[in-house]
């Protein structure tokens, strides 16, 4: 095993500061992106019609990058900040982008009769091949956050060989156990449905410490979600399977992720333990491990540019955009690494990169970021 390699980073605010209060109370900052390039399809599959908008067109043997969103969001409330960043221009312009929205959550959707019977988070990962043949992707690299994280890893689970690499933002692999599931039913009769949603996408201390995002997130919830059919994803998210994931060589004929997998989470988020757990289920020579400080529950919305930083590396890590640029980590190195022999995280201060020389020179990406 080599020797741990430190890089620091600059401190970075979080994007969304006092004097931005303002902004957020318009939906309008959240809603609204440079969509000129954006084209919108409902796509037949298996289980319903799924939304998605779409940027782009395959390019060569490239994947897409395909986002899916949390319980309570939909693409636009989770990822126009991350998206919208302008170093993600960088990435996105060498890649198609497709947006998924969970069936009737997206913006302007119909409630659904009375009687419909939601897709199982199972049946969810099952529409998304419909997705792939639609467009014509050979493969895809996600991004998904909580509900979405879990979607996309049960996707990777059926159809690994569709599936390159992964970003699982607050990814819980738990299924609710009956004390979870009593204190869940408890919320829903004392607290109005936003309220509950907001509770699993912050944890109480910034509930109470960063009123002005949770401010704006309650009245988006609250009024750009239909909220029955909200109900119907939210009530199907919390009667969830465990992801049946083990770590190889821990059980017999154990089943992980196949492909290089990035777990992210913010180190005040409600979601911790879980990715914690996660990245233990998973192999370490293909996971990185990345815990933002300063970044809450909604690290792609608080800290976009570091999280950026962190999705470019783990590109070159795969083997795209060599040449990319890294202003922020450049300037801040102090060890010399390189793109083909390393997936680097990015937090304020510092954080370590291990590598392991065992296996044909395969390299553990497991490691912690933190201030």
């Amino acid at each position: 095993m080599a020797g741990l390699q430190e890089l620091r980073f600059p401190e970075e605010k979080p994007l969304l500061r006092g004097q931005d209060a303002a902004e957020l109370e318009n939906s309008d900052t959240f809603l609204l992106a440079v969509d000129t390039d954006w084209k919108e399809h409902d796509i037949e599959t298996p289980y319903g019609l799924l939304h998605v908008v779409i940027r782009g067109s395959p390019k060569g043997n490239r994947p897409a990058i395909v986002t899916y969103h949390d319980v309570g969001l939909n693409h636009k409330l989770c990822f126009n900040t991350f998206f919208n960043f302008e170093d993600m221009q960088e990435i996105t312009k060498h890649f198609v982008v497709c947006h998924v929205d969970a069936p009737g959550q997206q913006v302007g959707a119909s409630q659904f009769p009375q009687g419909y019977q939601f897709p199982s988070m199972e049946q969810l990962a099952a529409m998304l091949p419909s997705v792939v043949q639609h467009f014509g992707f050979k493969y895809v690299i996600g991004i998904g956050v909580g509900a979405g994280a879990y979607v996309l890893a049960k996707f990777a689970l059926i159809f690994p060989d569709l599936v390159e690499g992964l970003v699982l933002i607050n990814i819980d692999p738990n299924g609710k156990g009956w004390i979870d599931w009593a204190a869940t039913k408890l919320s829903s009769l004392t607290s109005t449905l936003p309220d509950t949603v907001l509770s699993h996408l912050f944890r109480q201390e910034e509930l109470v410490s960063n009123t002005e995002l949770v401010q704006s997130y309650r009245q988006q919830i609250g009024n750009v979600v239909n909220q029955a059919n909200l109900q119907l994803f939210w009530n199907m998210y919390n009667s969830r399977r465990d992801l049946d994931i083990n770590r190889p060589g821990t059980v017999p004929n154990a089943k992980t992720l196949r492909c290089p997998v990035m777990l992210v989470v913010g180190d005040n988020a409600p979601a911790e333990e879980g990715v914690v757990e996660c990245n233990s289920k998973l192999d370490p020579t293909t996971t990185t491990f990345l815990k933002m400080a300063d970044s809450g529950g909604l690290p792609q919305v608080t800290q976009p540019g570091k999280l950026t930083e962190a999705f470019k590396y783990f590109l070159q890590g795969m083997g795209y955009m060599p040449s990319a640029s890294m202003t922020r980590l450049a300037r801040s190195r102090t060890s010399s690494l390189t793109s083909a022999s390393s997936v680097d995280g990015s937090r304020p201060q510092a954080c370590t990169h291990s590598e392991s020389s065992e296996g044909l020179g395969q390299v553990n990406h497991t490691m912690e970021v933190s201030c």
